[in-house]
């Protein structure tokens, strides 16, 4: 058995664009709810300043709007959102993950258009994380496709997050090597270290766990591993009644977290220390290498293979393909980037994922913005022909 087994928590966080104003309209309650949730974190971290490690992957759109000064004033009284920003700086407990900016599926969007998100991204958190860095990139809905990773080293990850059920080995590996040690994964010329998220624990921590039966099953699930295991756990942070439950006694921070990181410091918790990743690689880097099929985490009753949760009706197909042709058109533009970017932002907005999420609820709200950007594209083309 490994003397120690080390623990990265990810928490990803997203909201659509404008949700959490339109929510603060129609069902304030809920939005105090989400803002609570997000401003739990780094309260709840506090207390354990000298054990806790929390992975946060922000969208650029929420990162957007807690920023933005008229949802700041609108906030205020609930949750104070320059002083929220302020604590995630905290290095010492939080690292923060670079993700898309409005949160698409990349797989399933146009293949210019997963940079211009990645490097929006990098954009608002080098601003407001006040670095030049981030080590890890966090897909968002953990849609991942091999073709990523030139773009991902090309912006200076380091590594990715993907789901278990998707890793493949080259080669012989174990059940426990393929799902507790970092890899490396090629395509190309190109490589980058992929973590694997470990599908069932993490199903555990997004609705609800303890710390006994948390330490009982890592303890088996890693007790024939013959090198030290890197346990990733990985779910939403700001979903879900487990995250925003405001009571004490049916929350994760104050029903688990707390309890584990006691455990931790008491020594009674089987050899589980939290870490950060890139803490981990530095003093044991990656062994074996493996490829990734394309595919996503599991979302409600679907599996994440084949995207079907976002392509799974022909509404939701025809507007994938509608993005796909209207992006296409502005790269045919061929005029000032300055220009088209009225039209830029709102294709890659019609490429949130929450967008194809839920069925076609939501869908015309992806084609409202590709409206809004054919218009504008038609208006730059006019104004340039006339001048």
């Amino acid at each position: 058995m490994p003397d120690e087994i080390s623990h990265a928590l990810v928490l990803n966080l997203h909201q659509p664009p404008g949700n959490l104003d339109g929510l603060l309209d129609d069902a304030p309650w809920q939005a105090r709810e989400i803002l609570w949730a997000l401003d739990r974190i780094p309260r709840s971290l506090w207390r354990h300043e000298h054990l806790a490690r929390v992975h946060l992957a922000p969208s650029g759109t929420l990162l957007e709007t807690l920023a933005t000064p008229g949802f700041q004033d609108r906030a205020y009284g609930i949750v104070d959102c320059g002083s929220l920003l302020w604590h995630l700086q905290n290095t010492r407990v939080i690292d923060i993950l670079g993700t898309g900016y409005y949160h698409p599926v990349l797989p399933l969007i146009p293949a210019a258009d997963r940079a211009e998100q990645l490097a929006r991204w990098q954009g608002i958190g080098r601003h407001l994380f006040a670095r030049d860095q981030f080590s890890g990139f966090w897909p968002p809905e953990m849609g991942f496709c091999m073709e990523l990773i030139p773009t991902l080293r090309h912006l200076g990850y380091r590594y990715v997050l993907v789901d278990s059920d998707h890793v493949e080995p080259v080669g012989s590996m174990r059940w426990d090597e393929l799902r507790y040690r970092p890899h490396i994964a090629r395509y190309g010329d190109d490589s980058i270290v992929v973590v694997v998220r470990d599908r069932d624990l993490s199903d555990a921590q997004e609705s609800g766990m303890d710390a006994g039966w948390f330490v009982h099953e890592v303890r088996e699930r890693t007790k024939w591993c013959d090198f030290p295991p890197l346990v990733t756990t990985a779910s939403d942070g700001d979903n879900g009644g487990w995250f925003r439950n405001t009571s004490p006694e049916a929350n994760f921070w104050t029903v688990f977290h707390d309890d584990l990181l006691d455990r931790v410091g008491r020594g009674h918790s089987s050899g589980i220390r939290p870490t950060f990743i890139h803490d981990y690689l530095d003093r044991h880097g990656a062994a074996g290498e493996v490829t990734v099929r394309p595919g996503a985490w599991n979302t409600g009753w679907h599996d994440g293979h084949g995207f079907v949760q976002w392509t799974g009706s022909a509404t939701q197909r025809e507007a994938l393909a509608r993005v796909a042709s209207v992006s296409d058109s502005l790269q045919d533009a061929g005029t000032d980037p300055r220009r088209l970017e009225p039209a830029r932002w709102r294709v890659l907005r019609a490429e949130t994922s929450c967008n194809f999420y839920w069925g076609e609820a939501w869908v015309p709200r992806c084609h409202a913005d590709l409206d809004e950007a054919q218009e504008q594209l038609a208006a730059t083309t006019r104004r340039s022909v006339s001048t």
